[in-house]
């Protein structure tokens, strides 16, 4: 299913939400992975880097639990959590965090892959005229917050490793 498109009824806005929530587990798991992988004297050396790994784990939380709030509103019913999982790995996990040149670059590709993700969800509902069982507007706002949080995300990131060259 691609995000690209209209969101025409609850299922599909649910069956999406459902895929943010996957995603934003695999980037938290990302982060953790990733801060795990700092060898010790590098954690201590670096603590810019590893509140960036705890900041994005937390939020991603977040976030999950914000979708999952919006999810258990709708009208419609649940689709299998390793369906929804194949789904996110084949679109969204085709990369492992040793594919990339650092942790930094590894959560970039998280954060800018998020944005993105809720970006197309957000023109999806916007291009769409169907009525859903939740609020459109808030349902809105939850994202587009969502959204601008990635973003934020991604300057970060950037910052910090054009700090770094």
């Amino acid at each position: 299913m691609s995000v690209g498109h209209r969101v025409n009824s609850d299922h599909q806005l649910a069956r999406l939400l459902q895929i943010g929530v996957v995603l934003e587990e695999v980037v938290e798991a990302r982060a953790y992975h990733n801060y795990q992988s700092l060898a010790d004297d590098e954690r201590k050396l670096d603590p810019e880097i590893e509140a960036l790994l705890e900041d994005a784990a937390e939020e991603s939380a977040e976030h999950r639990e914000r979708l999952e709030a919006v999810i258990s509103e709708l009208d419609a019913e649940s689709i299998p959590f390793e369906e929804i999982e194949t789904l996110v790995e084949a679109k969204y996990g085709q990369t492992k965090p040793e594919d990339f040149d650092g942790v930094l670059y590894d959560q970039l590709c998280n954060e800018e892959t998020a944005y993105k993700f809720y970006d197309d969800l957000i023109a999806g509902i916007e291009a769409s005229d169907a009525e859903f069982s939740v609020d459109r507007e808030g349902l809105l706002a939850v994202l587009r917050e969502i959204r601008e949080e990635e973003a934020d995300g991604v300057e970060e990131v950037t910052e910090i490793m054009e700090t770094r060259t």
